[in-house]
């Protein structure tokens, strides 16, 4: 590829104590013919660094684009590792200043090296058509494809959801939100930000991956930024809020054992699965559906404490057409 189609360049660059530099990179692929009036989607990943399932994803959404660059006919900005010093040392924050990423938007220029870095990422962010912020679950659960959104970008952002190829769009309640993640700092100053959830901490799941690039790529398309072929999308289900949710938790310490699958409708009275004493050889509780759903999270992770998330459920009833 020419290098006036892709180009890597460096948004952010801080000296560190210990004589190191960190450096927040994207790449960026271009028509030809220049950027002038043509629409920018930024693809944002690795936030938190123990979360990996958007490496492949941006791996696969510019392997493909290098592959028929010829079909590009907008602005696509990867930046695989927002927080590069978490995914190097493994890390869900920062390593070194013990804070979550997604804690510190929109930062300020003048702030701690921390909030100069979140500023930064703002700035260049802002102004895009879509930003898509690809977020993995923690080391504990895995996450069926989904997209997260306050109710009050609803009417924005739903639409763009629905090109995304995945399972579910989970509205969440305005009050639940925390306003100094990188979704609602862009939302909130007009830029549209829409924000998945797929597979699970420090992993690559490769179907979930490869649904979610697909999604890309269809969203590029109806963009008017990609004029290739792309595979057909799934619709949605759309909940109608945060009550349309179950959350299943741990009444005991003990070792978990799921009894249902990923994606899978369970009836009123079903097993989720059973905590389990591994020294007694006994089962120390068992946890059913209070109502009928499809479980779209799951504990990956066994061992579990009192209270410890196991699952989800979205109840079938409350599923809403938007």
């Amino acid at each position: 590829m020419s290098s006036d189609i892709s180009k890597t360049e460096t948004i952010c660059s801080v000296k560190l104590p210990i004589g190191e530099t960190l450096e927040i990179k994207r790449k960026r692929f271009a028509p030809s013919d220049g950027i002038k009036g043509k629409k920018r989607i930024s693809i944002v990943t690795g936030i938190h660094g123990d979360e990996l399932e958007g490496q492949y994803i941006c791996y696969e959404v510019a392997r493909r684009i290098k592959e028929r660059p010829e079909f590009l006919a907008g602005v696509v900005d990867i930046y695989p590792a927002m927080n590069p010093l978490g995914i190097d040392s493994m890390t869900r924050g920062i390593p070194g200043f013990d804070l979550d990423m997604n804690r510190i938007f929109p930062g300020t220029k003048n702030g701690a090296m921390t909030e100069y870095v979140a500023n930064e990422i703002i700035r260049n962010l802002s102004g895009s058509d879509l930003c898509v912020d690809i977020h993995a679950s923690n080391i504990y659960l895995t996450e069926i494809p989904q997209i997260r959104i306050n109710e009050l970008h609803k009417d924005t952002l739903v639409p763009l959801a629905k090109f995304m190829n995945v399972d579910f769009v989970w509205l969440h309640a305005s009050s639940t939100v925390l306003e100094s993640t990188l979704a609602y700092s862009l939302n909130s100053t007009g830029t549209p930000t829409l924000v998945v959830e797929a597979g699970v901490g420090m992993r690559i799941t490769k179907a979930y991956c490869g649904q979610i690039a697909d999604g890309l790529m269809n969203t590029m398309h109806e963009l008017g930024i990609w004029q290739g072929d792309t595979a057909k999308v799934r619709e949605p289900i759309v909940s109608g809020g945060d009550d349309s949710v179950v959350f299943f938790n741990a009444p005991k310490a003990g070792i978990f054992i799921p009894a249902a699958k990923h994606w899978e409708t369970l009836e009123k009275g079903e097993v989720v699965g059973h905590i389990v004493n591994p020294l007694e050889g006994e089962i120390m509780a068992e946890i059913r559906t209070p109502e009928r759903g499809i479980l779209f999270t799951v504990r990956e992770y066994p061992v579990v404490d009192e209270g410890s998330l196991v699952g989800r459920l979205l109840k079938t009833e409350k599923q809403e057409s938007v």
